[in-house]
C-alpha cells in the first residue's frame, strides 16, 4: 500500500484507557510524514537521474553497436586492404625481377656488342698504325739512301774540288801573268783587225771616213783555268 506523508499527518488513532501519549505520537507521525517525504523526493530525483543514466547508457550502446560495425567493417576492409596489397606487391615484385632480368640482359647485349666493336676498332688501328709504320720505315730508308747517295755526291765533289785546288797550285808555280796579258791583247787585235799584219791601224788615202775594225770571231782564247779544268 502506498502511504504519502499527508496521510500520515493526517492519520488519527482511537482512544484507549491506557493509550499512547497524543503529543508524543503526533510529534512522530510529523517526523515521520516529513522524512517519508525526503525519501519520496530523493526516489523521484534518483529514478530522474536512473532514467537519465538509462537514455545515457542507451545512446552508448547505440554508439558501441556503431562503433564495433564501424570496427568490424574496418577489420574486414583492412585485411582486404591487406590482402590487395600483398597481392599488388607480388605483383610489382614480379614485375620488377622481369624489368631487372630484361634490363640486365640488355646491357650484357650492349656490353658485348661494345667490347665486340672496341676490339674491331683497335685491331682495324692497329692495321693502320702497322702500314703507317712500314710506310715510315721506308721513307726512313729511301731518306738514309738519299743521305747516303747525297754524301757521295758529296765526298766526290770535294775530292774533285782538292784535285782541282792541287793541279792549279801546281800550275801557279810556273805562271806569269804579264805572259797572259801580252798574249791576250795580241789576240784582241788579231779580231779587231784582221788585215793589219804588223798590228796597227792604217787610214784609207782615199776614203775620207774612218774605216771601222771587222770583228772577226776567233776561237775562244785558253788559259791555265782551261788547262786546270
Amino acid at each position: 500500500m502506498k502511504i504519502t506523508p499527508l496521510e500520515i499527518r493526517q492519520k488519527s488513532f482511537e482512544r484507549t484507557l491506557r493509550g499512547y501519549d497524543k503529543d508524543e505520537v503526533n510529534a512522530f507521525l510529523l517526523s515521520l510524514s516529513q522524512e517519508w517525504e525526503r525519501m519520496n523526493d530523493e526516489a523521484k530525483e534518483l529514478k530522474m537521474k536512473l532514467d537519465a543514466c538509462e537514455r545515457e547508457v542507451s545512446k552508448l550502446r547505440e554508439v558501441e553497436t556503431s562503433l564495433f560495425k564501424t570496427l568490424k567493417t574496418a577489420e574486414d576492409t583492412g585485411s582486404s586492404m591487406v590482402d590487395q596489397a600483398k597481392k599488388s606487391a607480388e605483383l610489382y615484385v614480379r614485375e620488377a625481377q622481369i624489368s631487372a632480368d630484361a634490363l640486365l640482359n640488355e646491357a650484357k647485349d650492349k656490353a658485348k656488342n661494345t667490347i665486340e666493336e672496341a676490339d674491331m676498332t683497335s685491331r682495324q688501328m692497329l692495321g693502320e698504325m702497322e702500314d703507317n709504320l712500314r710506310e715510315l720505315v721506308n721513307q726512313y730508308k729511301a731518306a738514309e739512301s738519299q743521305r747516303n747517295n747525297l754524301l757521295d755526291d758529296l765526298k766526290r765533289l770535294a775530292n774533285e774540288t782538292l784535285d782541282r785546288a792541287d793541279r792549279v797550285t801546281q800550275s801557279t808555280k810556273n805562271f806569269n801573268p804579264e805572259d797572259h796579258l801580252i798574249l791576250a791583247r795580241r789576240e784582241a787585235k788579231k779580231s779587231m783587225y784582221p788585215n793589219d799584219n804588223n798590228g796597227k791601224h792604217l787610214h784609207s788615202q782615199t776614203q775620207p771616213e774612218t774605216q771601222k775594225p771587222v770583228i772577226k770571231e776567233s776561237e775562244p782564247m785558253r788559259s791555265f783555268f782551261d788547262e786546270v779544268a
